[in-house]
């Protein structure tokens, strides 16, 4: 009797408490039942945790976005995708350039090449206006006279075992007679505006050898390398662009300590350190020196024409006084470190790469190995606090258990998948975004090849491609075409120009024009030769596999006989791209905003273990890639880029494919909050900028307690 009353008895009270947690235990629309602060609190999942959280160290993405946090640098990009002050209140770029006297020369009227001819001719020029470019950029002109100076020139050279290898020689240079200019604004065409009054022969010639004496105990192959780079060590016409910084007042690190000129100069100098191994240091080597002119204000000048390089200083500050030799010397006597640990001790080693004070909005306050990553707002922010008080990244390797979590609402950020994306827009509970960012998938030949040697037949190769079906039916229309080698949401990118025409017969008239004609087997043959070759990816990347099989299919359709191979990561990389050992690849490149594509695409970039791993050759491209990365008028760089899209286009040395499309999903309570003069709050829907970036505006993000009603 007992046992049949609790048999009736304890269903009757599973429900009760069921009832009772469905009132009781908070939904997703009710998050912040019992627990008010989850409102200003925002969770995100990484796949990973951080390694070092300092802006110098750190070049994977979970540190990057925690970084960027935490500390601050000089300038950022604004929704445009143009630069703007940060802690630089404003900059101003200026050039000096120096031309030496070459005495082995002689002006085009035959007379000597001496200090003060070459001064007074040029002079001549500037002032009556022969070049009006001359005119107009050239402040001021002065004669120098000669100098002396010692350095130290680094070799790569290769060691007893044929390995690469630093080797430094020290060198004194004779620095000439020379003339100094000050220009308004950078012009890489000084010296060319020059010839005329210079002579076309005035940079060769040169008489390095009396001017530059090393150490006669070096080898042959040492002095040929060093010999190489004299032009370098002296340039007969040198360009030192520079920048003026401006910083920002009354700001300070999350200890209360103000931010000044020495901060900045402090992380140039620890970038530079080799001990510090900065993966930053090929963005600041262009640097000539750091001045500090005030508290306030910095003079940057560079070794030569380079105009990426003001985009470096978006990277964070690192406090001096906390992180210099005294301040390392300090930590590691505090820590009872043993003397072979001191030895070696440096910013690495710093509790400071895991316990971070910079600038940003948000300081750091925890740090719990493969769980979390905790922040909260810096109250003290000289634009003004966060909404948002507390900021976590939580480690979740799994992508399942992320969805999961964020449908809970136990994350606010999901980054679905592309057959996940209908979902999610037709789900009124959240807001998405789908957006570009700066990648794009490809077909790359192998230009060396005779096979691929012509443009034409790698169009007619492209041609036979429905790129549109691609974005279709493999990424479930979460891709745009592209035609060229450039993000397709940045100014760089030539809209006008046209994708390749889905055209399977028009790419076999391409094929037949060049005497390729279809045999008894259905295969494309010329001279008894198949039009055969191998087309290779990685392993563990389904969209490239799939890729694969398509082009491969589509190709078959034109009698074009494609072998397909996927190799692991490390084999594919070490025994194909990088060597050059293959015949067509497919691959993507996630890049950057700037328009240099010097490593990708310039000729000299075309050896082993280089990026140009297609071995595109074009000499006009080459001027244009040049000619990009030393222009610092953005109109103009925006010219020569649209150029260099054609041509590259019409080269087609890759097929482009398509740019994927990335979804980010929030929760619909999440607004950006907007507060007017007299402090009324006004509520604005989230948007991504050009970027595709949707937390630009992070700061002003806020969950409500239910899903607002916009009226505009």
């Amino acid at each position: 009797m007992i046992i049949k009353r609790l048999l009736l008895f304890i269903p009757l009270v599973l429900v009760c408490l069921l009832l009772q947690s469905y009132f009781w235990v908070p939904t997703y629309e009710n998050q912040a039942s019992g627990n008010p602060s989850r409102l200003v609190t925002y969770i995100e999942a990484s796949s990973g945790d951080a390694k070092f959280l300092n802006p110098i160290l750190s070049a994977d993405s979970s540190s990057a976005n925690i970084v960027s946090q935490v500390f601050e640098g000089l300038l950022d990009l604004d929704e445009n995708l143009s630069l703007r002050g940060r802690l630089a209140t404003d900059w101003q770029i200026s050039e000096q350039a120096y031309l030496l006297v070459n005495p082995y020369h002689r002006f085009p009227d035959g007379t000597e090449v001496t200090g003060t001819t070459l001064f007074h001719r040029i002079q001549k020029a500037w002032l009556t206006g022969t070049d009006e470019s001359l005119k107009k950029n050239v402040q001021s002109l002065e004669l120098l006279s000669a100098t002396q100076r010692k350095e130290t020139v680094s070799l790569l050279l290769s060691n007893t075992e044929g390995q690469p290898q630093l080797k430094d020689i020290p060198v004194t240079v004779k620095v000439p007679v020379r003339v100094a200019f000050t220009l308004s604004q950078v012009d890489q065409d000084l010296f060319e505006r020059l010839k005329p009054i210079l002579g076309e022969q005035y940079f060769e010639h040169f008489p390095f050898d009396e001017l530059i004496q090393f150490p006669k105990d070096i080898s042959q192959e040492t002095e040929q390398a060093l010999r190489e780079k004299f032009p370098t060590i002296l340039p007969i016409g040198e360009h030192n662009p520079t920048i003026v910084f401006h910083l920002r007042k009354n700001v300070n690190f999350h200890d209360g300590h103000e931010l000044d000129a020495g901060d900045v100069k402090f992380t140039y100098e620890a970038i530079m350190d080799p001990k510090n191994l900065s993966p930053r240091t090929p963005d600041f080597e262009p640097i000539k020196k750091v001045e500090i002119v005030d508290p306030y204000t910095l003079k940057i000048v560079y070794k030569r024409l380079y105009s990426p390089a003001i985009t470096a200083w978006t990277m964070g500050i690192l406090p001096e006084h906390l992180l210099n030799d005294a301040a390392l010397d300090r930590e590691k006597q505090k820590r009872n470190l043993s003397q072979e640990a001191q030895e070696v001790f440096g910013m690495r080693d710093s509790q400071l790469t895991r316990r971070p004070i910079g600038s940003g909005r948000f300081q750091f306050v925890a740090w719990k190995g493969d769980q979390y990553i905790h922040l909260k707002r810096f109250d003290d922010y000289w634009e003004g606090p966060t909404q948002y008080q507390d900021y976590y990244m939580r480690i979740i390797p799994e992508l399942f258990t992320q969805e999961v979590e964020f449908r809970t609402g136990s994350i606010d950020f999901y980054a679905a998948l592309p057959h996940q994306v209908d979902r999610y827009k037709n789900d009124s509970t959240y807001q998405w975004f789908s957006s570009l960012g700066f990648a794009y998938n490809y077909i790359g030949y192998n230009n060396r090849k005779p096979l691929f040697a012509e443009a034409d037949i790698r169009k007619a190769l492209g041609m036979a491609i429905n790129i549109e079906e691609i974005i279709q039916y493999l990424v479930y229309g979460e891709g745009e075409s592209i035609t060229g080698p450039y993000p397709k949401n940045t100014e760089w990118y030539d809209t006008s120009i046209q994708p390749l025409p889905y055209d399977p017969q028009g790419a076999q008239a391409i094929f037949q024009k060049h005497g390729w004609k279809m045999n008894e087997d259905g295969w494309l043959e010329k001279n008894g030769k198949i039009f055969e070759f191998n087309l290779i990816t990685n392993n563990g990347n389904p969209i490239r596999k799939n890729l694969l099989t398509i082009a491969q299919n589509a190709w078959k359709k034109i009698g074009i006989k494609v072998n397909t191979q996927i190799f692991e990561w490390a084999v594919f990389l070490g025994d194909f791209v990088n060597t050059g050992d293959f015949d067509a690849v497919v691959l993507g490149w996630s890049m950057g905003i700037d328009p240099d594509l010097y490593q990708i695409w310039h000729s000299s970039q075309a050896g082993p273990q280089q990026l140009n791993f297609v071995g595109y050759q074009s000499q006009r491209a080459d001027e244009l890639i040049v000619r990009i990365r030393q222009e610092y008028n953005r109109a103009q760089q925006r010219q020569l880029t649209h150029e260099l899209h054609r041509l590259i286009h019409e080269d087609q040395p890759y097929t482009f494919l398509y740019a994927p499309l990335s979804t980010r999903v929030l929760d619909k309570k999440i607004v950006l909050v907007n507060k007017g003069a007299d402090g009324k709050e006004d509520y604005q829907k989230i948007y991504p900028i050009k970027s595709g970036d949707v937390t630009f505006h992070f700061h002003k993000w806020r969950k409500l307690k239910s899903t607002p009603v916009f009226t505009h």
